[in-house]
């Protein structure tokens, strides 16, 4: 691979910038500065410093984050904070996505990556894979409203969600798991019950899980991780 889309790559700027970066000797090559961006390396063998920095090359990355309220997941918006503005400096962000969505008044688990596989697997419906989010209340929900959620519920005015689970926490907290993603959702499902979320943090999505994450805080993962 030449050294400047290694480079690129790894997240370093586009090829003219890289073109700056090498000219300035902040790049070397198995102990020497290097400034021709058009020299092979060899991705197995060869080592390469920016600004005395390894660099790592991996084709697909996996990062998530333990999302805070405020910020709308979205790659850029002109007029909100997006979950990509508060990604640390240290994320690759090149080809970088969310996968799916999380509300902007919406916490807790979101993964991002630049594999487009994995990204549309794990939002095909045909996948049924698992979200779980802890919910809490403006009321009371009480066996019966359990039972319609986990049964199905009519939303978005004509459609029949699939069956979910629900685990009781307090009078007015659960944990519901669903295998879909419709607009606003969990939202609409309690609204179907004739009941109000005030607080909503997605918990798991699949093999993930939030774990101890801080709020805001971002870890890299491994696609072992996630299927």
């Amino acid at each position: 691979m030449r050294l400047d889309k290694f480079l690129t790559e790894c997240g370093l700027g586009s090829r003219s910038e890289i073109k700056n970066i090498l000219s300035k000797g902040k790049v070397k090559l198995n102990g020497r500065i290097e400034k021709s961006p058009k020299i092979q390396i060899d991705l197995q063998k060869d080592e390469v410093l920016f600004e005395n920095e390894k660099l790592e090359y991996k084709e697909f990355r996996y990062y998530i984050m333990n999302k805070p309220e405020g910020y709308i997941t979205a790659l850029k918006d002109d007029f909100c904070e997006t979950v990509m503005d508060i990604l640390p400096a240290w994320v690759i962000k090149k080809d970088l996505v969310p996968v799916g969505r999380l509300d902007k008044d919406t916490e807790g688990l979101l993964l991002f990556t630049n594999n487009g596989k994995v990204n549309h697997n794990l939002l095909s419906p045909k996948k049924h894979v698992d979200k779980t989010y802890y919910v809490r209340l403006e009321k009371d929900i009480n066996d019966d409203e359990i039972k319609k959620l986990e049964e199905g519920v009519v939303i978005l005015d004509d459609y029949f969600t699939k069956e979910a689970k629900v685990e009781k926490i307090a009078t007015n907290e659960i944990y519901l798991t669903i295998s879909e993603g419709k607009y606003h959702q969990v939202k609409e499902m309690l609204k179907a019950v004739e009941n109000k979320v005030v607080y909503l943090k997605r918990t798991k999505f699949g093999k993930l899980s939030l774990g101890e994450l801080e709020k805001g805080e971002v870890k890299e993962i491994e696609l072992e991780d996630i299927i």
